[in-house]
């Protein structure tokens, strides 16, 4: 598929979305939406390796008959098969054309009026999706399928005042759907998978603080990605505590050429479900991934596992209980300090520490706000570089990057072992940014900027920067060594290190006087002139 036509596709999918906007919130239509396409992406995967299950046999899988003896014996054998392959089933009546086409949608204009006939189908997509969860049930990827469609409300006032409304509605979205052909044949590209990418990022343009929640936006993401791939080909397993929709977890996976398994946790779940359909969207089998729905801090779900590489952009600030039980908590007790109840951050950081394998390497978005703060944070940073040595990199980003707030971030980047254990790298690229709408935006030569940078920072040729400290890049990246992070009581806040301050430009005020001097020497002669023509012509002079 050109890029052209992958344009295409996304634009018919947001022309698709667009029939339940205005009806209700960005945050609540999307759920339909990315589930329709979900279910037509299911039906569609089910179909074809069902079919190369046939082929064999000479069959078809949509024109088995569900209610004969043979053809229960086939569907149960193939159920066998495709669960085990991709973890759910499928019947031939419960597929996505089936269904659409049952709907039967036609768009008449009457009296210049678009009005919808349509067969009444609500209670059979409701069937529908309830199977595919049931189908699962018993399986091994009965946790990944679980309640997958729960925030698919079909009797939602809503999307129509009337069972009639909601079901024309319904209809209307299958029907155009069922249109597009999602090209599942071309396994040389996500196509797919990077549609749905375009969709969710489309919703949480519309989302605004919302978006938060489940959405970082891609420049950021690839950052991250190419930060904790550095010098890798492929990974063994990529962890995001703060997963939202999984965006930066498969992110990851687009750096490398292969990650072994990808782990995730998220709170919302809402969010958490997106997270599994992305997941399955982008063909990451259920064997490949294990995301959980619960509070990562409160009660984290992969409790003694190392990971390679971790990525994550925890919400900025979040309250959390800060119980002194957790005092004897792994994840804190080394630290001898709690994060503060109003302040989260340095949690999330602690916690993701706690599960970074001895090889791996962790970025983090944060606000500013952590370099700096005293009391407990103080306590926490000053442990992490003097105690463990594990800080490796501070990134500074423009404001205004995220949806939802427009405060300044940074990425920190942590290593258990690192290859400069007698510095730490800081860059600033605030200032590097382009306007868009409403947002800054980076580009692809800020990010390789950046990425250059820390890479040529840990590069192996000649020991890396390995005893070189000062500056790297004039006004943008800055080697400090650890004496000199002591000596700033360890505070990392990037203007004590990158020195972006602009020299006034000097004026030679005698050269000044000169040229308004000359200037008034010139008015004079001009209104000379002027007043002679004016004389000629024997009119009044203007001064």
């Amino acid at each position: 598929m050109s890029e052209q036509q992958k344009k295409q596709l996304e634009q018919q999918l947001w022309a698709i979305a667009n029939i339940l906007r205005g009806k209700i919130s960005a945050n609540q239509f999307q759920d339909y939406i990315l589930g329709f396409i979900f279910y037509k992406y299911l039906s569609e995967k089910l179909e074809k390796k069902a079919n190369e299950f046939l082929k064999p046999d000479g069959l078809i899988f949509n024109q088995i008959d569900e209610n004969s003896a043979q053809g229960k014996l086939i569907l149960e054998a193939l159920k066998k098969a495709t669960l085990d392959a991709l973890g759910y089933f499928l019947k031939p009546s419960e597929l996505f054309s089936a269904l659409a086409k049952k709907g039967n949608a036609k768009i008449i204009n009457q009296d210049d009026e678009e009005q919808i006939q349509s067969t009444f189908i609500l209670e059979d997509l409701a069937s529908v999706l309830s199977n595919i969860e049931k189908s699962t049930m018993g399986a091994e990827s009965q946790d990944d399928f679980d309640n997958l469609f729960y925030d698919i409300d079909l009797n939602s006032t809503k999307i129509g005042r009337t069972t009639k409304d909601r079901n024309d509605v319904i209809v209307k979205i299958l029907t155009s759907l069922d249109e597009i052909d999602f090209d599942l044949d071309n396994v040389e590209a996500d196509v797919l998978g990077d549609a749905y990418e375009y969709l969710i990022a489309k919703f949480a343009e519309g989302a605004g603080q919302k978006a938060g929640e489940f959405y970082t936006p891609q420049q950021v993401s690839t950052i991250l990605a190419k930060i904790v791939t550095t010098r890798k080909s492929k990974l063994k397993s990529v962890y995001d505590p703060t997963c939202g929709s999984g965006s930066l977890l498969l992110r990851v996976a687009k750096e490398v050429e292969e990650v072994g398994h990808f782990y995730g946790q998220e709170m919302n779940r809402t969010t958490y479900n997106l997270a599994r359909m992305n997941m399955i969207l982008h063909d990451v089998n259920y064997h490949k991934f294990d995301i959980k729905n619960e509070d990562t801090l409160e009660r984290p779900q992969h409790q003694e596992m190392k990971f390679e590489a971790i990525v994550a952009n925890p919400p900025f600030s979040a309250k959390w209980s800060a119980n002194p039980l957790f005092s004897n908590d792994d994840r804190f007790s080394q630290f001898g300090r709690l994060a503060p109840s109003t302040k989260a951050d340095f949690a999330f950081i602690q916690h993701m520490i706690h599960h970074l394998d001895d090889n791996g390497i962790m970025a983090c978005v944060a606000p500013h706000g952590v370099l700096f703060r005293g009391a407990a944070e103080g306590h926490i940073r000053k442990y992490l570089i003097e105690d463990v040595n594990y800080v490796d990199a501070i990134i500074g980003l423009p404001s205004n990057l995220f949806y939802g707030t427009s405060i300044p971030t940074c990425i920190l980047v942590f290593k258990i072992c690192r290859e400069n254990p007698e510095d730490i790298l800081f860059i600033d690229a605030s200032n590097d940014f382009v306007k868009d709408k409403n947002q800054n935006m980076l580009t692809d030569e800020h990010i390789k900027k950046i990425i250059d940078t820390y890479s040529e920072y840990v590069s192996p040729a000649g020991g890396g920067q390995r005893g070189r400290t000062g500056e790297l890049i004039p006004k943008y990246a800055y080697i400090a060594s650890l004496e000199e992070v002591k000596a700033n009581d360890y505070n990392l806040n990037i203007p004590r290190y990158v020195n972006t301050f602009e020299e006034a430009v000097s004026i030679d005020v005698n050269v000044v006087a000169e040229k308004i001097q000359s200037l008034d020497e010139k008015m004079s002669a001009v209104d000379k002139t002027i007043a002679s023509f004016c004389k000629e012509l024997n009119i009044k002079t203007p001064f």
